[in-house]
């Protein structure tokens, strides 16, 4: 039989396939058993796994690069004790977090390889997932934490001769004594030792479960550190995967979860604590934490230790004074160079090394509600749409939800949404006053309104280029937004009290100058890239009615905390409901310094503790004595600011008809909140410019929510 030409050029495309495919497999298995080849001269010994070198140590320096502020590796602490003295515990703990597979396998766990395997493909880049206890122990013991493709095929290699050279229970035995926990702690006897005073065979299994926790990131997840609620939920979910897996009964997982804990107070040699943390968090996060605790790194910060010194002198002398006089357990405070954005000091509680009281807590870095503190923001934007700082606005009982009763009787409008009445702080109303009055008086009726003229989207928008970075979904706020109702964190709003000190020009506050390794080498240098994000005329306002002693005096006396003779400070208050929160924030051309004082758990105090009363003696006596090392700067005064136009001039009408409005005009009756400063309409009843008209016939005492 005579075979096709068509089926013959197909018979000779297969064979060439065939061959092509042959020749790539050849080639391939060439070259790879060549690489590995290349891999199996480069690996270490798997039998020193029992013996780990110890590498240099980093060092925190201030940002003189004299001060040592902290040793990230130390002396190393550890204790290697047998396999019999290790409780099942902490084995099965361990188990349940890291590898709950580990005596099934054979070193590799191919599900998890390939998930990582897939993950690297979408994110492009080499993950850390995938890994078995056994890689882990390699990982840790013998290669670093360096993200390659080649240390991962090292590390597999590796792995798989471990298990072969030692049994299940001598790896997991060496995994135990061998990994960090943190704080200079290797291995399960030391890390038992420096979080909980105790030998690792007293550990009950709450405290077994914690620890586990702590080895997926040691600096991160360090009982004294700012996430140990994040460490107590990863120790929860350890606990009802140990159930899960059969390790504990369901009365043992109850015992378990109800314990509380109790760390023991860090006994390591740490300056600035909560600063140092901050910083240890970061490296371990880009370098990771091998190469953090023995690269020999040097880390130059931002912190001067003279502001340090002096801030934590004061936080914990006020601190004490408020907690007697108002019932404040708690205070924070932050100092930055508004021309840099460096981070001078840091006090993120009163005692970091008061375990019992939180006192690991950053509450610098936690999100808090402002409450007044945020006004500012408002005022920039109003006044960044044309609004003069002497534009009047009336101080008068108001209910802001158009569909409540006017007169404030009203909780719920009829479609069952809350209206909004707020008071002043003193429950007085001082009828017209001034933008300038409201800010430097902290007026709430006059600042909502201010709100609504500036706009709150463009408001919360002003906030966020100037460093606000926890206000996230906008839908959330209304009007209560002006007296605090976003949380902020206290670094960021020092920061963007930074922006009107440094006229609009926005440096993020940072606190790494310089990282070297250990041969000299510059790795990361701090490089300002300053950024305009508001007007200098109207940076210079704001300055300018912060600093009127003159126009804070009605509410704040001439001899308040907050005035400095013959020195221009500018500064604000701020004070939550129920007075969870006091708050002084302010600032000079060179330092901005904010104070917090409240409950961790979000107490009250005292009603006398708002604001000024218990942050401001502290805010005080910190800026005094960090302004008397410093120049006495001034600020630059804003361009004169006029406008021949009712309310816009600080100037309002009252009606002589007799009409709707008996007494007076409201600015909202006048103007066209987006061009303020276009003509007055000569009828509000049929001019196209006016916008709110309806409304002002309505009620004169109430606005349209936005």
């Amino acid at each position: 039989m005579i075979r096709s030409p068509k089926k013959s050029r197909l018979s000779k495309l297969f064979k060439a396939l065939a061959m092509l495919f042959l020749w790539f497999f050849v080639v391939g298995t060439i070259i790879l058993l060549s690489f590995f080849l290349y891999l199996q001269r480069t690996l270490p010994d798997p039998g020193s796994i029992a013996t780990r070198k110890v590498g240099e140590s980093t060092k925190i320096y201030d940002r003189t690069g004299e001060v040592l502020l902290y040793d990230i590796h130390g002396e190393e602490k550890r204790t290697i004790i047998p396999w019999e003295q290790i409780p099942d515990t902490i084995k099965e703990a361990t188990l349940a977090s890291e590898d709950s597979d580990f005596y099934n396998h054979k070193g590799l766990d191919m599900k998890g390889i390939a998930r990582a395997f897939f993950k690297d493909i979408v994110n492009l880049g080499v993950s850390q997932g995938g890994s078995t206890i056994t890689q882990q122990l390699v990982k840790k013991a013998l290669l670093g934490d360096e993200r390659t493709i080649s240390r991962k095929i090292k590390e597999a290699v590796l792995a798989i001769e471990i298990e072969r050279k030692f049994t299940k229970d001598q790896i997991l035995w060496m995994y135990l004594n061998q990994i960090p926990y943190g704080s200079n702690a290797y291995g399960i006897e030391a890390a038992a030792k420096e979080f909980f005073g105790k030998k690792a065979s007293q550990l009950t299994l709450a405290e077994a479960a914690a620890i586990a926790s702590v080895t997926k990131a040691p600096s991160y997840y360090s009982p004294f550190g700012n996430h140990v609620n994040e460490l107590l939920a990863i120790k929860n979910s350890i606990l009802t995967k140990m159930k899960g897996l059969g390790f504990i009964s369901d009365a043992e997982y109850q015992t378990a979860l109800a314990q509380k804990l109790e760390f023991k107070s860090s006994d390591e040699s740490i300056q600035a604590p909560h600063f140092v943390i901050m910083v240890k968090e970061y490296l371990s996060a880009k370098y990771g934490e091998s190469a953090v605790e023995n690269g020999g790194f040097k880390i130059i910060t931002t912190l001067d230790s003279n502001l340090q010194n002096i801030a934590e002198e004061t936080v914990s002398k006020y601190a004490e004074i408020n907690k007697e006089k108002y019932k404040a357990t708690n205070a924070a405070l932050v100092a930055i160079d508004p021309k840099t954005g460096d981070l001078l000091a840091l006090v993120g509680s009163k005692d970091y090394f008061n375990i019992a009281d939180e006192g690991n807590f950053n509450v610098a870095i936690a999100n808090r509600q402002p409450g007044s503190a945020f006004k500012p923001f408002a005022y920039a934007a109003a006044l960044g749409k044309g609004y003069p700082d002497d534009t009047a606005v009336f101080d008068l009982k108001t209910e802001f939800n158009p569909n409540c009763e006017p007169d404030s009787s009203q909780e719920k409008d009829p479609y069952g949404v809350d209206c909004y009445h707020p008071q002043n702080y003193d429950g007085k109303y001082r009828g017209p006053v001034t933008f300038r009055q409201g800010l430097a008086q902290s007026l709430n009726v006059p600042s909502v309104k201010v709100l609504y003229l500036a706009g709150i989207n463009n408001t919360m928008d002003l906030a966020e280029k100037m460093g606000i970075t926890t206000l996230g979904d906008k839908s959330r706020f209304g009007l209560s937004l002006v007296l605090g109702g976003a949380e902020v964190k206290l670094v960021d709003l020092v920061s963007a009290y930074g922006v009107f000190a440094n006229e609009g020009m926005r440096n993020p506050w940072s606190f790494i100058q310089k990282i070297e390794s250990s041969n000299g080498s510059i790795l990361e240098e701090k490089n300002n890239k300053p950024e305009r994000v508001l007007e200098p005329q109207i940076a210079r306002l704001i300055n300018n009615m912060l600093s009127d002693n003159s126009a804070r005096a009605p509410i704040f006396g001439y001899s308040s905390s907050l005035y400095f003779p013959g020195r221009d400070v500018a500064a604000k208050t701020g004070t939550t409901q129920e007075n969870r929160d006091a708050w002084v924030v302010g600032y000079t051309p060179s330092l901005a310094t904010g104070v917090w004082t409240g409950n961790n758990k979000n107490e009250s105090m005292t009603k006398e503790g708002a604001g000024i009363s218990a942050s401001g003696p502290m805010w005080h006596e910190f800026m005094t004595k960090a302004l008397n090392t410093m120049p006495n700067e001034k600020f630059t005064n804003p361009d004169p600011v006029t406008a021949n136009k009712a309310m816009l001039d600080g100037n309002y009408t009252y009606l002589r008809d007799g009409g709707l409005f008996p007494e007076f005009h409201e600015i909202l009756f006048y103007v066209d909140k987006r061009n303020p400063l276009g003509p007055i309409p000569t009828d509000p009843h049929t001019d196209s410019q006016f916008q709110n008209w309806e409304w002002a016939v309505k009620n004169a005492y109430t606005i349209p929510t936005q």
